[in-house]
């Protein structure tokens, strides 16, 4: 980065000005911020894949006047012992009820009783007005309050799509402010045993929550204004991230800045000089993560597509703030805010000495077993990718724990043949609806088949399955039913409803993960190549990435399995865990090698390794430690999917940080040397300062302090 700009960030009467500045935009921000929650959309259409055949059938059932948004509440009954007069008389009195209701849409379908004689059902169609599906889940909880004066060990249940809905709405509740607390909660003390200050901890923290303000608030105005899509997915995500990646890139300034403080008795020169030697790698890592969520645009899934635009806005915003507010912040207060230890002028580097200086000097004499060791452990890890099912969650694995809308559909399914309430929808021609009808009554796998609805020279037809809807029979229904149908009429028929969904988005995420993947590889690819200016370096550190993603994945699958004992997961995990990992775990790559390549000028590659390593390890720790801990509270979400996310980028992360980007980078760059610089001038150098040859073998070698340097001379070429 410039010295222009770094001098202009922590200049004598600049830096107030930046203060303000962001004092009155967070001023701003925050109302706007608040309002973020309103303009989520959390309809079926903000998740869906576009050109998908659910999709399209879900545009057909609105032009013939069926509503998508009718959301069918199931309202089960059941007494283990057969249901009595008083029990069948109560249900009778809730139907009458329910067929008052305001959000009713249709008829109230029922009572419907079991052949055993324990179990009754009612089918209730609801619909949330404007608000669409946001409304259901309150019309859903009248549904349940209206049904709590049943008579005594009747014991009901509202599933259904509603239901389902009133439960997911309640998982979300209070969402973002347990998220912020949290991952609030867990960066201060961590800030806290890293700083061994009491007072440090509060300019990161104020500027990541400054950060999280206003990206948030830029994201309210883009969704209202801007038609960008946004949901509760992404918006939770947006949380972790901001927090996360922020404290980050200020672990890495903060570092830089107390090296220089070292340096540098005045500490406006001190911020000048961190700003411009960590800048750089700070922009790099940011503007990788922020390229690599904008991969998420070519997805085929809508929420997944809505979640890069999301999280590339949260880390723009992110980057600015930090190297604006936070160098300014930091130098306002002076020296004393890293009381106990303040860094004073001259004193000594404790990183020359440090843990990872050690760590440095272990790895030095025998670089190449090192890393054929971690690599083959890390290759074990992975083995663990078998056991790994990411073909979908059933409505019963989706929630942690047994909420009332999947205890009611298992009870719905041990005492009535089909699945009520989760109906497939096929849109046809209305010349060839009795043809098609009669093909899908055929089906094993359907159950009650109702006449066709014409409208026009458009049929829709309805029919319930005989599976429960998220079974993989009923998956294998809408298959064969899809197959059947392109031979039967016009071959034109469509085949929607939640079950079609279900399998669609399963299909699109698969999709997904075989396209985005590898297209961020290639960005995080060009990027390392555009900042280290070889080839060599940027695909070892991107195999190396891979590597740690396979052995986060087979790591995790076992955990679901063991702790969790979930052995599935959602479509989309592989790609959201490999997004995260990779795109914020380079981050630690460039941290590390940035700093190599700068040292490598002045001590050759090899010495500039253990340089590099000794002067980031800590840092790159911390930062590690950091971001795990933010990602793993969405396990205090009672959503599957979102804590196995958690867990399997916590579990990479802290690996990742501890093992693959401090030793087995480390014992790689040892190992190959200027080699890893080609084609650049770096790799023409065969003088390697710092090894000298004792009995056929290397030297240990002990990093030189950044401090034991001439500073007056630190300009390197290239740079």
């Amino acid at each position: 980065m410039g010295r222009s700009f770094a001098s202009r960030v922590s200049h004598p009467r600049l830096k107030w000005v930046v203060l303000v500045l962001w004092l009155v935009l967070a001023a701003l921000a925050a109302p706007l911020a608040a309002g973020l929650t309103d303009q989520q959309e959390n309809e079926i259409s903000s998740w869906l894949p576009g050109d998908a055949e659910s999709t399209l059938a879900l545009e057909q059932q609105v032009a013939l006047g069926s509503d998508p948004d009718v959301v069918p509440a199931v309202v089960v009954y059941e007494r283990a012992d057969g249901l009595t007069a008083a029990d069948l008389d109560a249900v009778a009195q809730d139907a009458a009820a329910f067929s008052r209701m305001d959000g009713l849409d249709g008829e109230v379908v029922g009572p419907i009783p079991s052949e055993d004689g324990q179990a009754a059902q009612l089918v209730v169609p609801l619909n949330g007005g404007p608000d669409g599906w946001e409304a259901i889940a309150p019309l859903a909880e009248d549904l349940r309050t209206e049904a709590a004066d049943a008579p005594d060990g009747l014991d009901v249940y509202v599933a259904g799509p509603a239901g389902q809905a009133a439960d997911s709405s309640e998982a979300f509740e209070g969402i973002d402010g347990t998220l912020l607390f949290a991952a609030l909660g867990v960066v201060i003390l961590i800030l806290l045993f890293t700083y061994r200050s009491p007072v440090l901890w509060i300019l990161p923290i104020f500027s990541a929550v400054v950060a999280l303000f206003c990206s948030q608030a830029l994201i309210y105005l883009l969704a209202r204004y801007a038609d960008l899509t946004v949901n509760a997915q992404s918006a939770s995500i947006l949380t972790v991230l901001v927090v996360g990646a922020g404290t980050d890139y200020a672990l890495l300034l903060v570092a830089r800045y107390r090296e220089e403080l070292r340096l540098h008795g005045d500490r406006h020169e001190a911020m000048t000089e961190a700003v411009h030697r960590a800048g750089p790698a700070v922009l790099a890592s940011g503007g990788t993560v922020i390229l690599g969520m904008l991969c998420l645009l070519a997805a085929d899934m809508n929420s997944t597509r809505g979640l890069g635009p999301v999280a590339a806005i949260g880390v723009g915003v992110t980057l600015v703030v930090l190297m604006t507010l936070l160098p300014a912040l930091l130098v306002i207060c002076g020296r004393w805010v890293f009381w106990p230890v303040r860094p004073a002028l001259g004193s000594p580097e404790p990183s020359a000495t440090g843990v990872w200086s050690r760590v440095g000097s272990m790895i030095q004499p025998r670089p190449r077993v090192v890393w054929v060791v971690t690599s083959g452990l890390l290759l074990v890890a992975c083995l663990g990718l078998f056991g790994l099912n990411a073909k979908g969650l059933t409505q019963a694995d989706s929630f942690r724990g047994t909420p009332e809308s999947v205890a009611g559909e298992q009870v719905a399914l041990e005492h009535f043949p089909a699945a009520a309430g989760n109906p497939v929808y096929v849109l046809t021609g209305a010349d060839t609806a009795d043809e098609v009808a009669s093909a899908v009554a055929a089906n094993d796998g359907v159950g009650e088949v109702e006449e066709p609805r014409v409208t026009g020279d458009q049929a829709l037809i309805e029919a319930s399955l005989a599976d429960a809807g998220d079974s993989d029979t009923a998956y294998d229904t809408v298959r064969s039913l899809r197959s059947e149908l392109d031979e039967v009429g016009d071959g034109e028929a469509l085949v929607g409803g939640n079950t079609a969904i279900n399998l669609d988005v399963q299909t699109a995420s698969q999709r997904d993960n075989q396209v985005i993947i590898p297209l961020i590889m290639l960005v995080v690819l060009a990027v390392l190549g555009v900042l280290l200016r070889a080839l060599v370096a940027p695909l070892i550190l991107v195999a190396t990435v891979v590597l740690s993603f396979g052995a986060a994945l087979g790591i995790s699958a076992l955990i679901f399995d063991w702790a969790l004992d979930v052995s599935a997961t959602d479509s989309s995990f592989p790609l959201f865990v490999f997004v995260f990992l990779v795109a914020l775990g380079i981050d630690y790559n460039i941290f590390l090698m940035t700093r190599v390549r700068e040292e490598a000028f002045d001590h050759g590659t090899r010495r500039a390794a253990l340089i590099g390593l000794a002067a980031t390890g800590g840092v790159i720790t911390s930062a590690g430690f950091v971001l795990a801990a933010t990602f793993s509270v969405l396990g205090t979400l009672p959503l599957t999917f979102l804590t196995q996310l958690g867990i399997a980028v916590a579990l990479g992360v802290l690996p990742d940080t501890i093992v693959v980007r401090s030793v087995l980078v480390t014992a790689l760059n040892l190992d190959v040397g200027r080699h890893m610089w080609w084609p650049s001038s770096l790799a023409q150098r065969r003088d390697e300062p710092g090894y000298a040859r004792r009995s056929g073998r290397e030297a240990a070698l002990v990093p030189t302090p950044r401090s034991d340097r001439d500073t007056t001379q630190d300009v390197r070429p290239g740079q």
